[in-house]
């Protein structure tokens, strides 16, 4: 998109000559409070005085870490108590993959068709992406894919399978919602054949549906939960958490199950750990959903947004057509707004700005979005 960054704050990127623009996407979904917020930075300060890596992760005991994965437990299902942090979502979703492989001995995984999981070999294995995964054939065996929301391809997961991995909301699909029950009658299946769920929360999760945790809409509990983006507040961090007695299963056979040199690193923990305390102390996350209601009350009856779909300000505008959706984004940079598509679903244009966004911001921004929109109506009567 060519935009040359000096700087950002609260809702806006400013180029290299000044120029603000309102962000619409927070670096995809990661910057949960904006740009350069205070206590995310404060945090990060303090803790550069203190010490920044001093030993591979686990090795020894390290404050950040420590209380940021005791504060992850106090917000997760009473089980889920442990966390192991990584670099990112991607190296979450490679360390959740082994962490059912190794529990359950088994090998086969399942996922979902048109699902996104990250970009590393593992996570791209469970990646339905043809595109992008031919290229780097063969990858990590024995996965089948099923249809998301269908109850019928649940029978697929048998006692041969170690897990079942979903993004709780299909993101790059299009921002798609789990039809009620679905996710329920995935862990009942789960839960009869000894397999575990894995539910990929990078996107929907801390705070952005409107609840800590996607998962909490759908009256469903994984065994393992994988978080990333928007846990650090602009920082690159991600984790996956389960029981004891599950994660116990990568402390042996072999020793350190899982290795990463810079997970869990201090001024990373300590960005996530202001960012998770601004969130479940605020009322933010209640306010996501009156801003959810905004941004679909403003859209509701324009003819060229045929569909909003997601939760909270996880959301996507379906229009008619790729071009128009393009051209769309292309033109409100433009005039002062960052918009963004998706992965998959190339009719929809990506709405996820800043927790923090104020109604008023919002109101700009919808403005500029359905004044584009309004110019794509007018194209269409003059050449009918």
């Amino acid at each position: 998109m060519g935009l040359e960054v000096s700087r950002a704050k609260g809702s806006y990127i400013y180029d290299v000559n000044n120029t603000p623009y309102l962000d619409f996407v927070a670096g995809v979904s990661a910057c949960s409070l904006g740009h350069g917020h205070p206590k995310v930075v404060q945090a990060i300060k303090l803790q550069l005085d203190a010490y920044m890596h001093v030993m591979v992760y686990g090795e020894y005991v390290q404050s950040p870490s420590v209380k940021l994965t005791q504060l992850l437990a106090k917000h997760l299902p009473r089980a889920i108590n442990t966390t192991y942090l990584t670099n990112s979502g991607t190296e979450a979703i490679e360390g959740a993959i082994k962490l059912a492989r190794r529990y359950t001995g088994r090998s086969q995984i399942i996922a979902a068709k048109n699902a996104y999981h990250g970009n590393t070999m593992g996570a791209m294995s469970v990646a339905d992406f043809k595109a992008r995964k031919h290229p780097f054939l063969p990858l990590i065996p024995d996965v089948r894919f099923i249809e998301f929301n269908n109850t019928q391809a649940i029978n697929e997961i048998t006692n041969k399978t170690a897990c079942v991995i979903l993004e709780t909301i299909q993101g790059g699909a299009g921002f798609i919602e789990p039809k009620p029950g679905y996710l329920a009658a995935v862990q009942q299946q789960c839960n009869a054949v000894g397999a575990l769920l894995i539910l990929d929360e990078i996107q929907p999760g801390i705070g952005r549906t409107g609840t800590m945790f996607g998962f909490e809409h759908y009256t469903c509990t994984p065994d393992i939960v994988v978080m990333g983006k928007g846990l650090g507040g602009g920082m690159p961090i991600g984790a996956f958490s389960a029981s004891e007695q599950i994660m116990s299963a990568l402390k042996n056979n072999p020793k350190l199950g899982h290795i990463t040199t810079f997970g869990g690193h201090p001024v990373i923990a300590a960005a996530a750990l202001a960012t998770l305390k601004e969130i479940t102390e605020s009322t933010l996350m209640q306010q996501t959903l009156e801003k959810e209601a905004l941004i679909r009350h403003y859209f509701k009856s324009h003819p060229l947004v045929l569909e909003i779909r997601g939760k909270g300000l996880m959301l996507a505008l379906l229009l008619p057509s790729e071009a128009m959706v393009t051209d769309v984004i292309l033109k409100a940079q433009k005039r002062g707004l960052i918009l963004f598509w998706l992965l998959f679903e190339l009719k929809a244009i990506r709405v996820t700005p800043p927790l923090t966004i104020s109604n008023d911001e919002l109101l700009k921004g919808c403005k500029i979005i359905a004044a584009l929109l309004d110019e794509h109506l007018g194209d269409a009567k003059n050449k009918a």
